[in-house]
């Protein structure tokens, strides 16, 4: 016959799991996040859609954007919102830049959209080693940020254009408006901002050395954001536009002349002699600014995208509880599986 101190034993082996799962069910409660099974995609899948009737045969719609495991969850809620507001998706092909293989963010983008016409290219990072500087948020010092000035050196030769789209910022109408716009000659074309004090892009040392104060003559430059653009891929290539840029990124690793990342390069080169598209196509600034990430009112006037560049990104805001008005906008393209997901499956 069993001790009255095995008998007590045996009795604290029973309890263990009830207190155990009395814990667990207390931390669910408490908003801890359990970690799905591998076996389970974090991303529910999106529904398949299709050609409306009114389409007709024609080119195809080339699309790139940058792939990473960090911002993965932008590019979903991207991707979807391009699908969803397009007359035509079947048209639409996607061109996805990654610095490294990740294979559980490969097999995430086919899971959640099985019949998506895409390509993934490698940049090779080697080609900003030593060209980056340090700018005012870490985000925009990473090498896949510099991506969008190779683009022509990256995708394949018979693109002749491209719409470049950043990962934070879905679009609320049909993208082949913006893709047929007319280029009138020139390489790129993006919403203008001529109202923004565009010499706060660059140092005091850039515009009080005369040198670097002239690259504007001749031009009368605005604001552009690139996380929205329309490139003619071949004219590019032509005019040796990422040469252009890359040896504006040497002169800045020896004189500072600019904050801010990929973006001064392109307006070194280009501000001023694009082709201007209407504002609707980019509602930016939705993550505040780079520094503290404030929340941010909509502009007034007709929207066709919505962009959160910034430091603030949607899907943490709400995910933290504390969300922008704006950050709504967002949430109905998120296909993330939460926890509570998991729970009610």
């Amino acid at each position: 016959m069993a001790s009255a101190k095995t008998r007590g034993l045996l009795s604290l082996l029973l309890i263990l799991p009830l207190i155990t799962l009395a814990t667990a069910t207390a931390g669910i409660r408490l908003g801890i996040i359990l970690k799905p099974s591998p076996d389970v995609a974090i991303f529910r899948e999106a529904p398949a859609f299709r050609n409306g009737d009114a389409c007709q045969p024609a080119e195809k719609i080339h699309i790139a954007m940058t792939l990473d495991s960090n911002y993965l969850r932008g590019t979903m809620g991207a991707v979807l919102s391009i699908l969803q507001h397009s007359t035509c998706p079947e048209f639409i092909e996607f061109h996805f830049l990654w610095a490294r293989f990740e294979p559980e963010v490969l097999s995430n983008i086919k899971s959640a959209f099985p019949y998506l016409k895409f390509n993934v290219y490698r940049f090779d990072s080697n080609r900003v080693r030593g060209k980056i500087s340090k700018s005012i948020r870490q985000a925009l010092d990473q090498p896949l940020n510099y991506a969008r000035i190779y683009l022509a050196d990256i995708i394949p030769v018979d693109v002749k254009r491209v719409l470049y789209l950043d990962s934070d910022l879905v679009v609320v109408d049909d993208v082949a408006k913006l893709w047929k716009v007319d280029l009138q000659g020139k390489v790129l074309a993006a919403p203008e901002y001529c109202h923004a004090n565009f010499s706060k892009y660059f140092t005091e040392s850039f515009w009080s050395d005369q040198m670097f104060s002239k690259t504007f003559e001749g031009r009368k430059p605005c604001y552009f954001n690139t996380g929205v653009m329309v490139v003619d891929v071949e004219k590019w290539r032509q005019g040796e536009y990422t040469k252009q840029m890359e040896e504006w990124m040497v002169v800045q690793k020896q004189k500072r002349i600019y904050h801010l990342g990929s973006l001064p390069p392109f307006l070194l080169v280009l501000a001023g002699d694009i082709r201007a598209v209407d504002h609707r196509w980019n509602q930016h600034g939705l993550g505040g600014d780079n520094l503290e990430g404030k929340c941010r009112s909509l502009h007034p006037g007709p929207i066709s995208l919505l962009h959160w560049s910034g430091k603030g990104k949607p899907w943490l805001r709400l995910d933290s509880r504390k969300p922008c008005t704006v950050d709504h906008l967002w949430a109905p393209y998120d296909l993330y599986r939460s926890s509570a997901h998991y729970l009610e499956e």
